[in-house]
Formats: structure tokens, sequence, C-alpha cells
């Protein structure tokens, strides 16, 4: 940003060249040209309120064109740094959602996919993290490479207990919808790439895929609350940060 520009106090000899071109012209009509060149300028700048010069125009936070607004970020092709990660992961990934998600449940047998997001792995590459539960509950952590679409890892999660895998079991059960049709109906109504997909519940206890969607026009993400149950879209959440 640039610095304020600064405005010249009227004081001292400009000042008194403008008395005196008063005094000897002695006309109200002539006294806008008196001091004439760059003085006149800048005495028409000091003119201007001090309201309208002391800083530029702000927009309202609700407005679109607002400088703290996200979507003023992408419109004018200043991305934040959540977009530029998006802008830099997204095109590296040449596996996509689906068949990473096929891949990962492939290594485990009966294997359900309860949840698959697109993140960097500890080398800073693209990595599909996912999470599959196997027929009796016990949830494998498979990792896949984006790029080559080889896996990994695939490692058993030691904390679970016979408890904790028949509670997943159920939630399992109950939901109607695979994650690939969730995925299905939040690509339905917004075009971009899947970036996540997770089983979770909302707070009244309603089962749900979150579905996480980036357009490439403007590397947004949108992110789709999908009942599992019945297939409704319970949320919509446009992130422009």
């Amino acid at each position: 940003m640039r610095p304020a520009r600064r405005y010249r106090s009227a004081t001292g000899g400009r000042r008194a060249a403008g008395l005196m071109c008063a005094a000897a012209v002695c006309a109200a009509p002539l006294l806008a040209g008196c001091g004439g060149g760059s003085d006149s300028g800048e005495e028409q700048s000091r003119s201007v309120p001090a309201s309208a010069v002391a800083a530029p125009a702000t927009a309202s936070p609700s407005s679109p064109a607002s400088a703290s607004s996200p979507a003023s970020a992408s419109a004018t092709g200043r991305l934040t740094e959540d977009q530029r990660e998006r802008k830099d992961l997204v095109p590296a990934d040449k596996t996509g959602y689906r068949k990473a998600a096929d891949i990962a449940t492939g290594e485990v047998s009966g294997g359900k996919l309860t949840k698959a997001e697109l993140k960097r792995g500890s080398d800073r590459k693209p990595v599909w993290m996912s999470t599959v539960a196997a027929k009796d509950g016990t949830e494998h952590d498979v990792t896949v490479d984006a790029a080559s679409g080889k896996v990994m890892r695939n490692r058993t999660d030691s904390d679970q207990d016979a408890d904790d895998k028949r509670k997943l079991t159920d939630r399992l059960s109950k939901a109607k919808l695979t994650s690939q049709q969730a995925a299905d109906k939040a690509t339905g109504q917004t075009k971009g790439t899947v970036t996540s997909v997770e089983l979770d519940d909302t707070d009244d206890g309603t089962r749900i895929w979150s579905v996480d969607v980036v357009t490439t026009d403007d590397w947004n993400k949108t992110t789709y609350d999908v009942n599992a149950a019945d297939g409704k879209i319970v949320r919509k959440h446009v992130d422009r940060d």
C-alpha cells in the first residue's frame, strides 16, 4: 500500500503570496488564478474535506468488494494462502478421489471407506490419506500416493477395542449412501474436484457424508453435508479463504 499523501499547511510564503495577489487584482473571480502552477493544484487538494483524503473509502465488510472479503482476493487474482495451497495441490493429484478410494478399500478385505482426504505427505508430495473399516470394524489407515496411485502404507489402528469396532460397524450399517454416491451428490451441485469425504454426525445426531469440492476457476472450497440415509443435502458452506 502506498503511503498516504501529505498535504502541506497553507502558511508562510504561499499564504502571503495569495494575499498580495488578492490585493493587486481586487476581484474575487480572479483569486483562483493567484499563485499559478503547482501551488494552485496543491491549494485545490487542500480544499477537499479531511475525511475524504485521510484514507481510501472502505467498503462494508459484507460487500464483495471489501478488501477484507476473501471473495475479492479471488476476483482480483490475489489468492489467499489456502487458495494457493489448493492451486498447488489439486493439479498435482494424478489419481483422483474415485481411484484413490478404490485402491484404499481394495487393501482391506470387505473394506468400506469412512474417510479420504487429499493432503501433503511428510515429503510435501500429495497423498490420499484414507480410513477404511474392515468387516469386523477394524480401522485401517491407508495412504495412497496421489501422483502414482501406489499404496504407501496400510496400518491398523491399535487403539481400537471391541466396543469401538462395534460402534463403527453400526455407523456404517446406518449409512445407506456410499462415499462415492455422496461425492456424486456434491459434484452434482458444484462442478469441481473432490478433495475430501468423511462419514460424520451432526450435533443433532444426523449421520452425514461431509464432502469438499474445490472449484479450479477461483480455488474456493465448497463443503456439502449429505444425509447418509436419504441423500438430501443438509448444509452447504463455501470457504473463500
